[in-house]
């Protein structure tokens, strides 16, 4: 595995080549399948922790709440929360559309 520092961010050809690669999949199991091959494990589950506490965060649901319903620790909570509210707004429009997509009664 690569080292990295943390606070390095991916090139810009690299993660334009990698967005491509996302808009290219038209179909959710496309995308599902290109999520299995590229991410381990872990780093699913990492990242369906983080879009799993968005709504939550959205309703004003305490962090320790939330840790309490989801098992996601407080301190990932807190950077899905700052993304939220300081981020480059890609969690709040990707949840506002997601939301759209479902049933009027499942929304809330």
């Amino acid at each position: 595995m690569k080292r990295r520092d943390p606070a390095t961010r991916p090139d810009d050809a690299d993660l334009d080549a990698l967005v491509g690669a996302l808009l290219s999949l038209r179909e959710p199991a496309e995308l599902r399948a290109f999520l299995d091959d590229l991410c381990t494990p872990a780093e699913l589950e990492a990242l369906c922790d983080r879009w799993r506490v968005i709504p939550l965060l959205q309703q004003g649901v305490p962090y320790r709440e939330i840790h309490d319903r989801t098992g996601v620790s407080v301190t990932t909570i807190g950077r899905v929360a700052r993304c939220l509210e300081r981020g480059a707004g890609g969690y709040r429009l990707a949840a506002e559309r997601y939301e759209q997509t479902l049933p009027h009664d499942a929304a809330h």
